[in-house]
């Protein structure tokens, strides 16, 4: 009787949860598969969908580079899963991705993840699609201008100048990636947003965390319950939202109609009068919100990864620098006078720099869609209704256009790039009609910040080499400590 009953026991505690389990990942992989347009003969894609409901978000979120890195090296460069609560299909290479980019509306249409969506807003320019997404484009693209441009240069100069004074005083170290997202959030405060000097130093560390928190959790699980992800990335959207709501409410009354120029926050205000719909303060404050996300995140990544490689390639920190004692000579740049967009736009080394900066480590590693119809990709067929995510950083690392492309060369883009269908090998802005607005503004900032950054310090990496995550901008788990140290030029 009594082994019986220690049988019994074992079946109901260990043995039988055990099954229902397997048979719910059984019946789970099941209903996805179900999925498949029996209209297509093509297969879906290879891959895994992980566990039921939850997929494999989890292992996205928890190991990011190693689980994309190991997904590409068993299955390929189009393969499915389960990701935030959706199946999806991750594609890579440029020839898979330009059919995406290019499908904008016919294939595919943005969609980003619900926790994106809800935390960004779902009528912010990256979500809204047809006649709104050229109306409010329209609108963001004036405040990237190349009058705007100039007009942003001596702020962008005053800001990065001021933030290099205050590492040269650092001893023993700065940690550069946390101290770059403070100086690309000042200035996209300043340029973006027309907040004051006065009024960013009053609020920088209270809405520089809750800018952190927000991030964090962008990509979440879509659930909206105390302590949940979702839960912490809205409260610190709310107290964003209510420091801007403060900025525009203060630019209605200025009603700076007669400024020669106009920050973007102003530009969304009157382009949402214009419209002939009620105005939304809540509209305008999710699309200052995106634009803060997009002007300073995805820089301070950048400029992070540009202190980084030119601390581990001094030869080409030099090479930046004779091209700037080129134009000192040709009396173009003066090291005391404030930059041009003429002499930036003729920086072609610096821009390269840039470039090779952006392929080996692009801040945004990729985008997301969903499938308008069923459609075949390669030999696989995309169901309707699927999310798709074209992968930027796995599309960088297959490229074979880039010869040794482990290596950090800028010179490999001083010719001339193709104009034909492998241009898709290298997209750090995206492509097609969703290419990033602020690209311009992005390579001015950056060109900026190196120009000063080369001719003022010398730097060095205290630890090497760092290790580099996503989560969702790429950065240096170490934060990228750093000695910096006047340089007094020739």
């Amino acid at each position: 009787m009594g082994l019986y009953t220690l049988a019994v026991t074992l079946l109901c505690t260990v043995l039988l949860p055990v099954l229902l389990l397997l048979a719910a990942a059984k019946l789970w992989e099941v209903l996805v598969v179900r999925g498949r347009d029996p209209a297509c003969p093509s297969p879906l894609p290879p891959g895994t969908m992980g566990m039921p409901f939850i997929g494999e978000t989890l292992q996205l979120i928890l190991q990011r580079r190693k689980f994309l890195r190991m997904k590409r090296q068993k299955y390929g460069f189009i393969y499915k899963t389960h990701l935030f609560g959706n199946p999806t299909v991750r594609v890579m290479g440029a020839d898979n991705v330009r059919q995406i980019l290019l499908g904008e509306h016919r294939l595919v249409s943005v969609q980003w993840p619900a926790s994106v969506r809800t935390i960004l807003g779902s009528d912010t320019l990256s979500n809204v699609h047809g006649a709104q997404h050229r109306n409010k484009k329209k609108a963001v693209v004036r405040a990237f201008s190349r009058e705007a441009l100039q007009h942003y240069v001596p702020v962008i100069q005053e800001e990065v100048r001021g933030a290099l004074r205050d590492w040269l005083r650092r001893d023993p170290c700065v940690l550069v990636y946390l101290e770059m997202k403070r100086l690309m959030f000042r200035i996209a405060m300043r340029i973006l947003l027309g907040f004051e000097p006065d009024q960013i130093r009053t609020d920088e560390q209270e809405l520089v965390e809750a800018f952190e928190e927000m991030i964090k959790n962008l990509f979440s699980l879509p659930i909206d319950v105390p302590f949940s992800g979702l839960y912490r990335g809205l409260k610190a959207r709310n107290f964003i939202h209510s420091k801007i709501e403060e900025n525009i409410k203060k630019k209605i009354q200025d009603d700076d109609c007669e400024r020669k120029h106009k920050d973007a926050l102003q530009l969304l205000i009157e382009n949402c009068r214009r419209s002939g719909e009620p105005f939304s303060v809540q509209a305008i404050k999710e699309a200052a919100t995106e634009l803060l996300f997009g002007g300073h995140e995805t820089t301070a990544s950048t400029a992070t990864s540009l202190v980084m490689f030119l601390g581990l390639h001094s030869e080409v920190v030099e090479k930046v620098r004779e091209e700037l004692q080129e134009k000192e000579e040709m009396g173009l740049y003066s090291p005391g006078k404030t930059l041009t967009m003429e002499l930036l736009e003729q920086l072609k080394y610096t821009g390269c720099v840039i470039k090779e900066t952006l392929r080996i480590n692009p801040p945004v590693p990729g985008g997301f869609r969903v499938a308008l119809k069923t459609f075949e990709l390669n030999g696989y067929q995309i169901p309707k209704g699927w999310n798709v995510i074209y992968s930027i950083c796995d599309t960088h690392d297959v490229a074979e256009v880039f010869p040794n492309k482990e290596e950090f060369r800028p010179e490999r883009f001083m010719a001339k790039a193709s104009e034909d269908g492998s241009r898709f090998n290298y997209i750090p802005f995206g492509g097609g009609s969703r290419m990033c607005v602020g690209k311009e503004f992005a390579k001015v900032l950056l060109k900026i910040f190196l120009v000063e950054l080369s001719q003022h310090c010398n730097w060095t990496l205290l630890n090497g080499p760092p290790t580099m995550k996503t989560g969702p901008t790429v950065y240096p788990v170490d934060n990228l400590p750093t000695k910096f140290s006047s340089r007094v030029s020739n």
